[in-house]
Order: structure tokens, then C-alpha cells, then sequence
């Protein structure tokens, strides 16, 4: 027998993909909903976390829950920066430099980067309003002028650094997993702390094999999922256990 709480489900996803509940407009209160289905507003709200695990609706603490449209999903067939694959899909997106600064490179970031010297930036991004990634980046020192010159609120740092000086983000490299919000991850993506993240670990470097950054980037649950084609002659997918490809990378301007 389907829950009460799904069937609820069922119509409210029918509503956002039909158009009636258009992506950007506001899901009606939890009260609202109740008074419309007949139920419970514990069981409203079991349905609009079916709907927040699906990444049709966003939800932020203490603002009501916004249309985000069809579950979202980014794939790693291709190469595509978080500004790229948002512009791509027709998303709204945004990002504000919360903090920089330039510091001596750790021994496994100066082994991973080639670089004595790292520019660590950590900048939050926002998908139709909402901020769903924090991005922790250290970037090699070859590259930080160019980097530090940027707007605070550049929507699309590959696309500058493309426009400034010829850079071109050819090969990257991934490590996903979960880890729990932290304090700063908690305030800025405005969920409660100890909540299930999904963090992206990446290298890139350019078509010669020039490294430019490692950064740990940090999605809320919800939000985007990530998705990988693969067959039996081709699979880019590897299974490991642990942290065996490179060491976690510094929890930077953590509070």
C-alpha cells in the first residue's frame, strides 16, 4: 500500500514538472498543503523531503521552499566547470568569494600542485537562488595573479582565466564521497550541522599535464546529483577503499 505521504509526493512532483508549480515560484506552505490534501503537516512535510531528496524543490532554514524544475544531474563524461554545466542547463547561477589568501603549500599539495606557494580561495555558489556548493580551492602559485584579479562575485572562473590568459582546464581527475556539515559548511549552505554532504575532489591540469588547482568542493544534499555512463570495455568509474588517490585536502578558514 503507497504511504500518504507519497501519494502527496506524487502530486506535487506532477504539479512542478506539468509547469503548474513553475521553477523559481514558491511551494505552498505547509499549511497550505495541509489544508489542501487533508493531512497532517508532519506528513506535508514528508512529502516535500521526497521532493528536496530528488532536487526538485530547495529548501534553506527559515525561508520557504523554492521550484528548482527537474532533478538535476551533472555528468563526468565531459570536463565542464560548475558555471558551465549551470549556463548549459538553462540554471540561474551565481558565486561570491568569501575569503583568500596566499600561504606556503602543504608537502602533499606541493607534490599534487608542483607549487611551493598556493592561493587558497573559498567561494560559495548559487543555483536559482539558493546556495547549494561551497568550493575550496588551492590554486598552483603560476596561476594566482591571474586568479586573485578576478571579481569577488566571477560567475565562471574557467571562462575568465580562459579570456585572460589563454587558460584551458583539460584533464581532471575525481574523488566523490559524503562528509558531515561542519560549522562554516552549516552557516554558509544554511543547513544544520553534521548534515550529509557531497564532496567532489578534484585536480586539474592542462592539456600539457600542468597542474592548476585541487579543490574540495561541497554540495548539499539534494541539490545535484552526479552521473556516469560506463560499459564493460568502458568504465570510468574506480572503486576504492579509503582515501588512497590523494590525502584530504585542508579544511581552509574553517571557524
Amino acid at each position: 500500500m503507497v504511504a500518504r505521504y507519497e501519494r502527496i509526493a506524487d502530486e506535487l512532483r506532477t504539479d512542478i514538472l506539468s509547469g503548474a508549480n513553475p521553477v523559481g515560484s514558491q511551494l505552498p506552505s505547509e499549511s497550505e498543503l495541509a489544508a489542501r490534501f487533508g493531512a497532517a503537516r508532519g506528513t506535508v512535510r514528508q512529502a516535500v523531503a521526497v521532493l528536496v531528496a530528488e532536487g526538485l524543490v530547495g529548501t534553506r532554514q527559515g525561508a520557504r521552499r523554492i521550484v528548482l524544475g527537474n532533478a538535476r544531474s551533472q555528468s563526468f563524461a565531459e570536463l565542464h566547470s560548475f558555471a558551465q554545466w549551470a549556463r548549459a542547463n538553462g540554471y540561474g547561477f551565481g558565486g561570491q568569494v568569501i575569503a583568500q589568501r596566499r600561504r606556503p603549500a602543504g608537502q602533499a599539495e606541493s607534490a599534487r600542485l608542483g607549487s611551493a606557494e598556493v592561493l587558497d580561495v573559498l567561494r560559495l555558489r548559487t543555483l536559482e537562488g539558493e546556495p547549494i556548493l561551497l568550493e575550496r580551492t588551492a590554486y598552483a602559485a603560476w596561476v594566482a595573479d591571474a586568479v586573485e584579479a578576478l571579481p569577488p562575485d566571477c560567475e565562471s572562473v574557467t571562462q575568465a582565466l580562459y579570456e585572460s590568459i589563454g587558460l584551458v582546464f583539460a584533464y581532471g581527475e575525481h574523488l566523490i564521497d559524503a562528509v558531515p556539515a561542519g560549522a562554516q559548511d552549516s552557516r554558509l549552505l544554511g543547513v544544520r550541522r553534521g548534515s550529509p554532504l557531497l564532496r567532489q575532489r578534484r585536480i586539474t591540469t592542462t592539456h600539457e599535464g600542468r597542474p592548476v588547482e585541487s579543490s574540495d568542493d561541497r554540495y548539499r544534499a539534494g541539490s545535484v546529483t552526479f552521473s556516469i555512463r560506463n560499459s564493460i570495455s568502458a568504465n570510468p568509474l574506480v572503486r576504492q577503499a579509503g582515501d588512497l588517490r590523494f590525502p584530504p585536502l585542508e579544511r581552509m578558514f574553517e571557524s
